[in-house]
């Protein structure tokens, strides 16, 4: 086998996954753990998942002194870059240690290193770009609290103001007022916002009432469904004016892909390709796969 194997790690909100590739390019092993974006668990929490991980891949790995053969490590993580900078720099035998956005895997998933861009929505939302000189750009991703139009906070939120205004009574019925008193089992709006105004962490919750709003969708609930329309669909504009900005100077329509699961629900595919003249096309393979081929093509 040989003596020098790379390691990649793609930390975002919800999990981060890790692989660790021998010198042809083949996984290894692999790990999974929760998420690390220190913006949402923490600093401290952040830094103490990502040793962690890398302990328990070196442990599935069963590769005696693999700290010795390890050439290179590529950490792809969500959060404030100079924190995982700052974390690399203080890390050792992981040999040379990289560091970049958990855009640049699905980035990579859609263009190949080429010019193109992807747009990826899951618990928060981005467009990232890579133009023709190689230059990476970036449109949205600024955070819950501003917005992240298409992810599931985004949806979470807008599901709950119209599953609200259901339980008032002045809205009509749809799925999304009985999905709401079964996620809070409550039946009162008042005691609902209450209960979100007291939550610590009310996003844990918008988020899973965001899962339930993607289900009721994908069964035919028009009013999800077009909750999710309208929270994607500022996603698309945001990457349509950030491609007129950085690409279409080029006179071309790069590839634009459609990474996470809300994106790349058919019904979600079918609506935006409808909208735009971007190229767009789902993605297939998980982030993790981006990471491996950004690996491989680093020196």
């Amino acid at each position: 086998m040989p003596s020098s194997y790379r390691i990649g790690v793609d930390g975002g909100g919800t999990k981060t996954e890790l692989i660790l590739i021998d010198g042809n390019g083949v996984a290894v092993a692999h790990h999974t753990a929760p998420g690390c974006n220190p913006s949402v668990t923490g600093s401290a929490h952040a830094r103490d998942t990502l040793l962690e991980a890398l302990a328990s891949l070196q442990t599935n790995s069963k590769i005696e002194d693999l700290e010795s053969k390890t050439s290179t490590t590529l950490l792809c993580m969500a959060g404030n870059p100079a924190f995982w900078q700052e974390t690399a720099s203080s890390l050792s035998g992981y040999g040379k240690i990289e560091t970049g956005t958990d855009a640049l895997p699905v980035l990579e998933l859609a263009t190949g290193g080429k010019p193109g861009l992807v747009l990826h929505a899951g618990t928060g939302s981005f467009v990232a770009l890579r133009d023709k000189d190689g230059a990476i750009h970036f449109a949205g991703g600024l955070g819950w609290r501003i917005g992240d139009p298409g992810s599931a906070q985004d949806i979470g939120r807008r599901a709950l103001g119209r599953a609200l205004a259901e339980l008032q009574g002045w809205a009509p019925a749809t799925g999304l007022g009985p999905a709401l008193r079964e996620i809070f089992k409550m039946d009162n709006p008042s005691a609902i916002t209450a209960a979100l105004h007291r939550d610590a962490e009310p996003n844990q919750r918008i988020g899973r009432f965001a899962m339930c709003v993607s289900g009721l969708a994908q069964a035919g609930d028009l009013a999800a469904q077009d909750i999710i329309l309208a929270s994607t669909g500022n996603l698309l504009a945001c990457a349509e004016a950030a491609a007129k900005a950085f690409l279409y100077p080029q006179g071309s329509f790069p590839p634009a892909g459609l990474s996470g699961p809300i994106l790349t629900q058919p019904f979600v595919v079918a609506a935006l390709q409808a909208r735009t003249i971007l190229p767009l096309k789902p993605l297939a393979e998980p982030p993790i796969e981006g990471v491996r081929r950004l690996l491989l093509r680093l020196p």
